[in-house]
C-alpha cells in the first residue's frame, strides 16, 4: 500500500522555487502512434510559466488518490531481462534522462502499448530528493537519510499544438516506499481507476501489489 504522507512529502518539493527536478524530456505522438517531435532540456532552462505548467503535470501523479488512482505494482521476475522495460527504466533513471536513444525507445514502447486514435504526449521528469531523517514526532532533523533519485512519466491527450490535457496515465519509478527507494516496484497512475490501461501494464511487465 502507498503511504499518502510519502507522496505529499514528494509534492512539497515540486514548486517553482523549490523544485527537485533537474531535467525534463518528452515526445509528441500522432494518431498513428509515431513520434512527431521530441525534446530534452535542463529543467532550470524553462521559463517561469513553463516550469509552473510542467510541475503541475508531474505533480498530478504523486498527488493522485493513493491506492485508488495511484497504486503500487511489482515487476514480474520474468520481466526483468536484458531487453525489458524494467531494464530500460533503470537505465533512464541512472543516466538522468540524458541518453536520447533510451528516451526514444521509451516513447516507442509506450506508443506501442497505448494504441489510441488521437494525438498524445509523453513527458518524463527526472528528480533528486534529499530525504531527511525524521524524529519520532515526525519533525525533520535536517540530516540526510537517503538520496531518492527518481523519474515521473505522464501520458496526456493533446488538446492543440503542443497543448496537453491532464494526464490519463503515468508512473513514479522507483516506487517511494517507507520514505525510501524500491527499485523492484513502481507506482502507477490511472486517472480513471475503473479503466486500466492493460496494454501499458503489459509493456511494463508488472502486477498489482494490492
Amino acid at each position: 500500500m502507498i503511504n499518502r504522507d510519502d507522496m505529499l512529502e514528494l509534492t512539497r518539493r515540486m514548486t517553482p522555487t523549490r523544485t527537485c527536478f533537474d531535467r525534463i524530456a518528452g515526445a509528441y505522438i500522432n494518431d498513428m502512434g509515431e513520434v512527431e517531435d521530441s525534446f530534452n532540456i535542463h529543467f532550470g532552462k524553462l521559463s517561469g510559466s513553463e516550469k509552473a505548467k510542467n510541475l503541475a503535470l508531474a505533480k498530478a501523479i504523486p498527488f493522485a488518490k493513493t491506492n485508488v488512482q495511484l497504486k503500487e505494482y511489482s515487476f514480474f521476475e520474468k520481466s526483468k531481462g536484458k531487453d525489458s522495460m524494467y531494464t530500460l527504466l533503470r537505465a533512464i533513471q541512472q543516466c538522468g534522462l540524458k541518453n536520447d536513444a533510451l528516451m526514444e525507445l521509451l516513447y516507442e514502447q509506450i506508443a506501442d502499448g497505448y494504441p489510441v486514435d488521437h494525438e498524445f504526449a509523453v513527458f518524463v521528469f527526472h528528480g533528486v530528493y534529499d530525504v531527511t531523517v525524521k524524529a519520532k514526532d515526525k519533525e525533520s532533523l535536517w540530516e540526510s537519510e537517503e538520496i531518492y533519485d527518481f523519474m515521473i512519466c505522464t501520458v496526456s491527450p493533446m488538446t492543440g499544438k503542443y497543448e496537453l490535457a491532464e494526464p490519463v496515465f503515468g508512473f513514479l519509478y522507483p516506487a517511494f516506499s517507507d520514505r525510501s527507494s524500491d527499485k523492484s516496484k513502481i507506482d502507477i497512475f490511472h486517472a480513471n481507476p475503473e479503466y486500466v490501461e492493460e496494454g501499458l501494464l503489459y509493456k511494463l511487465g508488472v502486477k498489482s501489489v494490492i
